[in-house]
């Protein structure tokens, strides 16, 4: 993979500055209860109900 200039570390990415935008949230707000319409970042809320749904399935043994 090195070879054909395969980049390590980067396909978080995107899931690394949801979490640091979770991370402000709480910071600002005090909790973790983005609305999934948060009008300063619509994608915020959206993301968060993600993790808890893939969190939910995990729990139930569904690890896809």
């Amino acid at each position: 993979l090195n070879k054909v200039g395969f980049e390590w570390g980067r396909c978080n990415q995107p899931w690394d500055k949801s979490y640091e935008d979770l991370v402000s949230f709480v910071k600002e707000f005090g909790h973790a209860r983005i609305p999934l319409k948060f009008p300063l970042n619509p994608s915020l809320g959206e993301w968060v109900n993600t993790q808890r749904h893939t969190y939910k399935n995990y729990l139930k043994g569904d690890t896809s």
